[in-house]
């Protein structure tokens, strides 16, 4: 991998109370990439995370809205670079990988590289409903865009400056990894995944994430993404549920008028009646927002190309990262 003097790197980690973990990330970094910027991002820790960062020769930015979506969308928002690599501070993640996650965006092969976590790794990595989660959305992401990725919620990542200027980040929690492949995937952006170890916490450091919140999170999280890019899907598996369940009811309708040519489960009957109707609007529902989201999606790629096409460099001389997050919001909401 050829580096040019003049092209810039920068190593961005988000933290929340890692005071265990920063200062031998950073230095790991350091010694493995030392013509990086490392920059600390910190999410209102209440420990000596910061402090440590500062003394570890870090560059360290506040942000205050507590979440890592928000803290990935500051990241892109305040930091320009050439190149953009994105780790944990829990010291889960090989430094000395760097470079070779690095290598497929640098070499112009992907715009993402994603360090995939499940080839190498300890019991003690992961808690078993993490697993279950990661593998029910990343089902759902390869079915939705017919893709073979392994692994989508991994946080170390490396990102060419062109994607970083086109991927509004919306999601305000956990989930923003999940949201960033989706983008990505869907913009026509290339992603690669880099097999990488994955190391358990140390003793003392403690995970963010949260089992029963997150993984409520992560189910809706499935169903929002379902909903967006498969509305017939969705919307017609509920239709069918309600046609299915309207359909059982209307049987012992149909078996008590037959008994004497006269219905005297009108209850019963109305309630048939409105699930079936409302299994059939479903049904249209699903088909009239699968139209409409075909359409937007790919009037959004060809406005994504056309602005790449047309202004390129432009764009990143002229228009601050809030103006484009700004743009992209309007139009994607």
């Amino acid at each position: 991998m050829n580096n040019d003097r003049n092209t810039k790197i920068v190593i961005l980690i988000p933290c929340l109370n890692e005071e265990i973990t920063i200062g031998k990330v950073i230095q790991d970094f350091q010694v493995a990439i030392p013509e990086a910027e490392i920059i600390v991002f910190d999410n209102n820790s209440t420990d000596r995370t910061a402090k440590i960062a500062l003394e570890c020769g870090a560059k360290v930015i506040e942000e205050k809205r507590p979440g890592k979506g928000y803290v990935v969308s500051s990241m892109f928002r305040k930091v320009e670079a050439d190149y953009y690599v994105l780790v944990d501070g829990d010291d889960t993640y090989s430094a000395e990988h760097v470079r070779q996650l690095l290598e497929p965006v640098m070499e112009n092969r992907a715009d993402m590289a994603v360090g995939a976590r499940l080839a190498e790794y300890t019991e003690k990595s992961f808690r078993p409903l993490h697993v279950f989660g990661n593998n029910l959305v990343r089902k759902l992401v390869n079915w939705i865009f017919n893709n073979k990725l392994t692994d989508i919620m991994s946080g170390y990542r490396a990102y060419s400056r062109e994607l970083v200027q086109s991927i509004p980040i919306l999601s305000s929690g956990f989930e923003v990894e999940t949201e960033m492949t989706i983008r990505i995937l869907d913009y026509g952006f290339r992603i690669e995944e880099v097999p990488l170890p994955y190391k358990e916490r140390p003793e003392g450091s403690e995970s963010k994430l949260r089992t029963f919140h997150d993984g409520f999170r992560v189910l809706t999280e499935i169903a929002r993404i379902a909903k967006a890019y498969k509305p017939f899907t969705f919307f017609g598996l509920i239709g069918l549920a309600f046609i299915i369940t309207g359909g059982i009811s209307g049987i012992w309708v149909i078996m008590d008028y037959l008994e004497d040519e006269f219905v005297n489960k009108v209850p019963t009957a109305i309630l048939a009646t409105g699930l079936m109707l409302l299994g059939f609007g479903s049904i249209g529902i699903g088909i009239l927002l699968n139209t409409i989201s075909y359409r937007f999606r790919e009037n959004m790629r060809l406005l994504n190309k056309i602005i790449r096409k047309r202004w390129g460099n432009e764009v990143g001389e002229t228009c601050t990262s809030v103006d484009k997050n700004s743009f992209a919001k309007t139009w994607l909401l």
